[in-house]
């Protein structure tokens, strides 16, 4: 029977031994300490005794029989201490773990917004509150026009049996459209002037049109639309002045009739975020007529006062 001193401790060298390795006989010399079992490298360990790997923590005392070093507090990857399945030990793992929490809070909160759209690559129109209407005449205001003793224009005959005549058209006119890159309206309204005799000729007509421009930003080409009535080669002539206090630009664009007299044609032009308006005064009157027409600045004023009243109305 060998000496029971000279025995190896049992599962020296096994890596699948338990972890409370069994006590050393009482007597005799202490046993050389089984290799410890590899842990995973702390990378914020001190550095090791001489000699050792770098990384290697310092020798601490040795444990019950001498089975080997216990892992460093707090090392990724080492076995807690306590019961199986007990939570990490704070340290190292510790704000490990708090930042793989915050990398999965980001990830879960990037993935909502790109479900909801934040990260989208669809613009987001900026229309201040207007709103479509199917029926742009309703809410066109004709005030001002009406104070400067125009009005509605009747219309002819509606075709009806017994009439000679094709339908004339109604008055006013309206139509609408709605578009994936825009929603368009427009309104046209026949004015005559109150007192005109029989035997005058006097037609005036205002032409308003709104746009709700839902893809694109008409910001950037806005004023090089109408400021391109000053610069056309033809032999009209206009002059373009902006406008201020209304929208977020707008510009006046007045025919030059240095030879037509009893002719107007004036456009008030009004962008306000991603909403355009137009409206134009258009009218011819005959020189015989017993009613003097309006002047370019009356028609601008009533317009700028229609515009202001009509966009108002515009709102949700």
């Amino acid at each position: 029977m060998s000496n029971t001193g000279d025995q190896n401790p049992p599962f020296a060298g096994d890596q699948n031994a338990p972890f409370s390795a069994p006590q050393p006989p009482a007597y005799g010399p202490t046993p050389a300490p089984p290799p410890p079992v590899p842990a995973q490298q702390n990378p914020y360990a001190q550095p090791g005794p001489q000699g050792a790997p770098p990384g290697t923590p310092p020798a601490p005392p040795q444990g019950p029989g001498g089975y080997g070093y216990p892992a460093p507090a707090g090392a990724y990857g080492a076995a807690p201490t306590g019961a199986p399945g007990a939570a990490p030990s704070r340290g190292v793992s510790g704000w490990l773990w708090a930042v793989g929490g915050a990398v999965a809070a980001t990830a879960i909160g990037a993935s909502v917004m790109f479900a909801t759209g934040a990260f989208s690559s669809e613009p987001h129109p900026v229309l201040k509150g207007y709103a479509f209407r199917d029926d742009l005449c309703s809410v066109t205001s004709l005030t001002p026009f009406e104070n400067a003793h125009y009005k509605t224009k009747p219309s002819a005959g509606t075709g009806s049996t017994g009439s000679s005549g094709p339908s004339s058209p109604p008055n006013p006119q309206h139509s609408g459209s709605r578009m994936g890159s825009m929603d368009s309206m427009w309104c046209n309204v026949s004015l005559t002037p109150e007192g005109a005799g029989t035997t005058d000729y006097s037609s005036s007509w205002v032409y308003s049109a709104a746009t709700l421009h839902k893809k694109t930003d008409p910001a950037p080409e806005f004023a090089d639309l109408y400021r391109a009535y000053e610069t056309q080669q033809t032999s009209t002539t206009y002059k373009v002045e902006p406008v201020s206090g209304i929208g977020d630009e707008a510009f006046l664009v007045t025919r030059n009739d240095s030879g037509a007299l009893n002719s107007s044609y004036v456009i008030l032009a009004v962008r306000d975020g991603w909403m355009t308006y137009q409206t134009t005064w258009s009218s011819y009157t005959t020189s015989s007529s017993t009613v003097k027409p309006p002047g370019p600045a009356e028609i601008a004023t009533m317009l700028e006062s229609s515009a202001r009243e009509t966009l108002s109305r515009l709102h949700d």
